[in-house]
């Protein structure tokens, strides 16, 4: 909600709630200045509390977003988006019900069955614990949730069978939790195979701090983590992390990936919902970062999910802005479920192939692309058929200039090659695609291949020119090996380019499979987009 004030014409028909009288200016500025700051908080929210929406408070008494969270987390102790209490239980399980069986999970309806609602501004779909307790815990096992927030992965733990750990460290949030654990589920919700009934442990705690929990004593750990001050969630509790910077957060997790080591049982599985930001048009990869800091502690990586997120405007006013403006809308968030080794010796391999793949190499003019139907995510669900031509086109719009060139350059199969790349010039963007599957050695190889081509960045590519790099997961053994993340950081620390976007590729007709397996099916690709920057005396 951006900071508004009301028309001329609006002004003449205020009217203050409290004194009944209308005003020429915003109602925020009579209020404070005739009865004060106390009684301008207790008119917000008793709006509030009347189901006025978000919008229509900012509209009515000129204030931003911001200050309307903080009124409200002063006042209920934690960032709720409605204060009504939610009505009676309608539904005890969700509508055919289905698991996940591929990497990329979209759930267009939040989910209200329970006591699930969206009061607690921020938490996440009641989908998405229930696919992970499901996939990676039995009945009667403990589940660990230490960002509880509104208490979802517990109410799901509940109703599934499962004991829980449920903590946060603001007090606010867990009362919202114990509210929203005042149920007693029919018997009978799962035919004769009705689970035991377990009571979640809520409590106030910090992630960082587990230690009344003993050593190797969880099964699963199931968390949305705030980050990078996306959303507030409390006023000056010490501890918070949603009010850290992207680096404090970072460090704090580390903290957190080192107490969940220690409590899970070997074998045991971790599962982090986490997204990136965005800073003056450039991507923050808080997802990456977050990530390697589980994976540096010594968890192994068993699955990578990308988490589609349905409340990105994609229509209408936000499409031409998109496209006015060439920035795409954040729609993805990343859940990776760590796994901590059987066998505390099991490292993964690092290998230092210094040879490149076969490649083919095409140049080409910068085709006549038109913006209908272009893509304003960063989750691009594409045609199966057309995928290729499809995210040439958006590439090509996005990132290329109206002069210049577009370069692609593929690599295929697995044995060593000569990379023999022609002079080029004037190239406004190069894509580097890679395989269409890998082994460990074809994906070694095609890494160096990349870091030959980077090398030469400064004789293809002018200052303001993108380079996009293609990746795709893959497995070795029961892992997975996280492409993007490790173009990513063979990239982080090259002075001459900066991230500008991470965009998440699904095919549109990509065929799930039937029942869960084992393994999730790897569907998507990864496309990062980096600038060249501009150069410097």
């Amino acid at each position: 909600m951006e900071r508004s004030h009301p028309t001329g014409k609006q002004r003449e028909r205020a009217q203050c709630p409290l004194c009944h009288e209308r005003v020429s200016v915003d109602l925020r500025s009579h209020i404070v200045a005739e009865h004060g700051e106390e009684a301008f908080r207790k008119a917000v929210l008793a709006d509030k509390e009347r189901g006025m929406s978000d919008p229509e408070i900012g509209a009515r008494y000129g204030i931003s977003f911001g200050t309307l969270e903080r009124i409200l987390i002063e006042a209920y102790g934690a960032n709720v988006s409605v204060l009504k209490r939610p009505k009676r239980i309608r539904r005890w399980q969700p509508p055919d019900f289905r698991e996940e069986t591929t990497t990329v999970w979209s759930f267009k309806q939040r989910g209200d069955w329970a006591t699930h609602n969206g009061r607690y501004r921020g938490n996440w779909s009641p989908y998405v614990p229930r696919n992970i307790i499901l996939k990676y815990s039995r009945p009667g096992d403990t589940v660990l949730d230490y960002f509880v927030g509104g208490g979802t992965t517990a109410i799901e733990a509940k109703l599934l069978g499962r004991r829980c750990i449920a903590m946060d460290i603001n007090p606010g949030a867990v009362g919202i939790t114990l509210e929203n654990l005042r149920f007693s589920p029919p018997r009978g919700l799962f035919g004769e195979q009705d689970p035991p009934l377990y009571e979640p442990k809520v409590k106030v705690g910090d992630a960082r701090d587990l230690s009344d929990i003993p050593d190797d004593s969880i099964d699963l750990i199931c968390a949305h983590p705030p980050y990078a001050g996306i959303i507030k969630y409390s006023a000056k509790i010490q501890g918070d992390l949603s009010s850290l910077t992207v680096q404090g957060f970072l460090t704090e997790m580390r903290r957190v990936a080192a107490e969940s080591w220690r409590v899970l049982k070997p074998g045991g599985k971790c599962a982090i919902l986490i997204g990136d930001a965005r800073k003056s048009k450039h991507v923050i990869p808080v997802g990456f970062q977050t990530i390697q800091v589980f994976l540096d502690v010594g968890f192994t990586l068993r699955e990578l999910i990308i988490k589609r997120q349905h409340n990105c405007r994609t229509t209408g006013f936000w499409y031409s802005r998109s496209i006015r403006y060439n920035f795409l809308l954040l729609a993805h968030e990343y859940l990776p479920v760590f796994e901590k080794p059987l066998d505390r010796r099991v490292e993964e391999e690092r290998s230092r192939w210094e040879y490149a793949l076969p490649h083919q190499s095409t140049l080409e003019r910068i085709p006549e692309v038109g913006e209908e139907g272009l893509e304003t995510t960063t989750v691009w669900i594409l045609p199966a058929d057309r995928l290729d031509a499809e995210i040439k086109r958006n590439l090509v719009y996005r990132f290329a200039g109206a002069t210049g060139q577009f370069v692609q350059i593929r690599f295929d199969g697995d044995k060593p090659g000569p990379l023999d790349i022609p002079p080029l010039q004037d190239v406004q963007l190069l894509f580097i695609r890679s395989a269409g599957s890998f082994t460990r050695e074809a994906f070694e190889g095609y890494r160096a291949a990349v870091k030959r081509l980077v090398a030469r960045s400064r004789e293809i590519l002018p200052p303001n020119g993108f380079l996009v790099l293609e990746g795709r997961d893959f497995r070795l053994g029961s892992i997975v090996v996280p492409a993007g993340l490790l173009l990513w950081e063979d990239m982080r620390h090259h002075r001459d380019f900066v991230l500008r976007d991470i965009i998440i590729v699904v095919p549109e007709e990509a065929s799930p499979q039937e029942e869960p397996g084992e393994h999730l099916q790897i569907v998507h690709r990864y496309l990062l987009v980096y600038r060249r920057k501009e150069v410097t005396p």
